[in-house]
C-alpha cells in the first residue's frame, strides 16, 4: 500500500508541473488520482463519496455567485476605482488594494479576488515593473487571506474537512497571524511600488466572462476539490506512517515546494486530524507563505500571470526574495510565540 501510495504521491506532485496535458487537465488528473489512492488505501466506500460530493458544495456556490456578481457590476467598479485612485492618495490606494483584496478574498474566493486584481491594474496604467510587484504582492495577500474561511480557496475547504472543523476554525487557528501579513504587503506595496503612470504597462485579456465561461470555472473548481478530499483520504495511512513524527519546524520548511506545487494539493496530502495545532498551524503557513513564490504555487498566481502575461522569470525575481525574508519572519515568530 505504502509503495502505491508513494508512486500516487510522485505523480501528483510532478506530472502537473511537467506534463502540459496534465496541467491543461489538472481537475481531471486529480480526480483520477484521488479515486486510485482510495481504492490503493482500502477507504473507499459510500461515506467517503458521500462526502467528496458535498465538500466542494460551498466554495462552488461561492465562485458561481462571485463570478455573476462581478460580471454584472464590472463596468461600475472600473469607473469606481478610476474615480477612488485619483481621490485618495496613491500610495495609500495602493496599500488598500493590496489589503482589502486580501480580506474579501476569504468570502469572494481567491479566484474572483484575482480576477479583480486583473481589472483594477487593467485601469490603473502602471509602468510594467510597477505593476508586476502591485500583483505578486496582490496575490500573496490574497493567497493568505483566502484561507480564512472554507469558501475562500480549496486549501481552506480541504483543511477544514479533514479536520472535521466549523466554519471560523482556521481564523481562530491562523488568523492572528494571516491578517497582519496581509496589511504588511499592503504596506510593502505602498513602499516599493512607485506611483507613476509612465511606462508601458501590463496588457490584460480581460473581456466581460460568458455565463457558459463562469459556470465550467465553478465546475472545475467542484472536481477539483472533490479530487482532493479524495487524496486527502487516500493518503491518511501515508500520513501516519511518515509525517506525524516530524517535528513543525521541518514541515514548515518543507513545504517550500509549495512554490512550484499547487499548495491546495499538498495540503491535501499532509494534514490529519492525528496531528496537534501547532503541526497543523506550521503546516499552512509553509504552505501558504511560499506559495506566492512562483506562479504555480496559488491558484491567484496563475490567473493573474494568465490573464496579465507575466512571465515566470519576471514574478521569481520579485516573488522569490519576498517569499523567502516572509518564511524567516514567521519561523522567528513560530519560534519564539510557539
Amino acid at each position: 500500500m505504502i509503495v502505491g501510495l508513494s508512486i500516487i504521491l510522485i505523480l501528483v506532485l510532478f506530472l502537473p508541473f511537467t506534463v502540459p496535458f496534465v496541467e491543461r487537465n489538472l481537475e481531471a488528473f486529480l480526480f483520477i488520482m484521488g479515486i486510485a489512492a482510495v481504492i490503493v488505501s482500502g477507504v473507499l466506500d459510500k461515506a467517503l463519496l458521500l462526502k467528496a460530493l458535498e465538500d466542494p458544495i460551498h466554495i462552488t456556490l461561492a465562485v458561481i455567485i462571485a463570478g455573476l456578481l462581478f460580471k454584472w457590476l464590472q463596468r461600475p467598479f472600473e469607473k469606481g476605482i478610476r474615480g477612488i485612485s485619483r481621490t485618495i492618495p496613491y500610495r495609500l490606494f495602493l496599500a488598500l488594494v493590496v489589503i482589502v483584496l486580501g480580506i474579501v478574498s476569504s468570502l469572494i474566493t481567491a479566484i474572483i479576488a484575482a480576477i479583480v486584481l486583473v481589472a483594477i491594474v487593467g485601469v490603473l496604467q502602471l509602468d510594467r515593473k510597477s505593476e508586476v510587484r502591485l500583483v505578486i504582492l496582490a496575490c500573496y495577500s490574497i493567497g493568505m487571506g483566502a484561507v480564512l474561511t472554507p469558501v475562500g480557496e480549496p486549501l481552506s475547504t480541504i483543511a477544514t474537512s479533514k479536520l472535521n472543523e466549523d466554519f471560523f476554525y482556521l481564523l481562530r487557528l491562523i488568523g492572528p497571524d494571516v491578517i497582519p501579513g496581509v496589511i504588511a504587503f499592503g504596506i510593502l506595496a505602498a513602499f516599493m511600488i512607485k506611483p507613476s503612470k509612465k511606462g508601458i504597462g501590463l496588457k490584460a485579456k480581460q473581456g466581460q466572462e460568458s455565463f457558459i465561461e463562469i459556470l465550467i470555472r465553478g465546475f472545475k473548481i467542484y472536481l477539483f476539490v472533490m479530487a482532493l478530499t479524495l487524496l486527502g483520504a487516500g493518503f491518511e495511512p501515508f500520513i501516519e506512517r511518515f509525517l506525524l513524527g516530524l517535528s513543525p519546524y521541518v514541515l514548515y520548511w518543507i513545504n517550500m515546494i509549495s512554490a512550484v506545487l499547487d499548495n491546495a494539493t499538498l495540503a491535501a496530502a499532509e494534514i490529519s486530524q492525528e496531528m496537534d495545532e501547532p503541526t497543523i498551524k506550521a503546516i499552512l503557513l509553509g504552505l501558504l507563505i511560499s506559495g506566492g513564490m512562483l506562479i504555480p504555487g496559488n491558484i491567484p498566481n496563475i490567473i493573474a500571470a494568465g490573464k496579465l502575461n507575466i512571465k515566470s522569470g519576471e514574478w521569481a525575481k520579485f516573488g522569490v526574495p519576498v517569499g523567502l525574508i516572509a518564511m524567516v519572519i514567521y519561523f522567528v515568530v513560530i519560534v519564539i510565540f510557539g
